[in-house]
């Protein structure tokens, strides 16, 4: 029995011909950058310049954190064995989870709940505080809110000010710092950490929190190819791997240049 046919809209393929949403793929390249065709290919649409730059500044902010992620020691972890470069990859994807990467899915859920009070017509402060009392009597941490090592995460307050340059700050990024403000009230100060900065601009942008973990290891990935090609280049094979060990011998503190 012939096989029903079905329909994708995301590319279309016939010979010598690659359209993504409609746009030939060889006059998207080099005119838009990598952010806006990650907006292109999952909204259908191409982003303006400014919220192109805005998706450009997301995946920047989550490259890389250094060796103490638990993705990147399964990272480190399975090069050491000597797995090719995608079983390695795969392992660090497949550590992203509720509490390591995950908490962008579950912040802007979070978030949601509270812009629907807000829509309701309940105060941001209100809807807030409400919050914060349902996650702990729930027993659950705040997602997107504290660090285990940075008591104010530059990154957030980074993504934040580009997404009121690119008007892109809504309802989402408004409950993400009444939220904030609420626990610096409460004697507990926790900073909105960048997976709660990525997923209150995702939701103001009006992406779907099932996609949320998807941009974080997209963004990710770049960074665990670095510690692969580190680890293979510099490491004994199946050596314990002991993230306390190890120190910082890159370039000095640097500046960008101007452009």
């Amino acid at each position: 029995m012939a096989e029903k046919g079905w329909a994708s809209a995301v590319t279309s393929i016939a010979p010598n011909e690659i359209r993504v949403r409609g746009y030939r793929l060889e006059e998207l390249m080099g005119r838009v950058s990598f952010g806006e065709a990650v907006y292109l290919v999952l909204r259908g649409e191409l982003p303006g310049a400014a919220v192109g730059s805005l998706m450009e500044a997301m995946l920047v902010a989550s490259i890389d954190h250094g060796v103490t992620p638990p993705s990147t020691l399964s990272v480190r972890n399975a090069a050491t064995t000597g797995a090719p470069l995608n079983a390695c990859i795969a392992a660090g994807a497949l550590a992203v989870n509720r509490h390591h990467g995950g908490a962008v899915e579950d912040c802007m859920r979070l978030l949601a709940r509270g812009v629907a009070r807000v829509q309701a017509g309940e105060s941001t402060g209100a809807v807030a505080q409400a919050l914060m009392a349902e996650e702990k009597a729930a027993g659950r941490r705040l997602p997107g809110f504290g660090h285990r090592i940075h008591t104010d995460d530059p990154r957030s307050h980074r993504l934040l000010a580009l997404a009121r340059e690119a008007g892109a700050a809504g309802p989402s990024v408004a409950v993400a710092e009444a939220i904030v403000a609420a626990l610096a009230a409460s004697g507990k100060p926790l900073p909105l950490n960048v997976d709660g900065a990525i997923a209150a601009v995702l939701a103001d942008l009006g992406f779907a929190p099932e996609l949320a973990n998807g941009f974080f290891i997209l963004a990710r990935t770049a960074g665990w190819m670095a510690q692969v090609a580190e680890e293979l280049g510099r490491e004994k094979p199946m050596r314990r791997i002991d993230q306390q060990a190890c120190t910082y011998d890159g370039p000095a503190p640097r500046e960008l240049p101007t452009r």
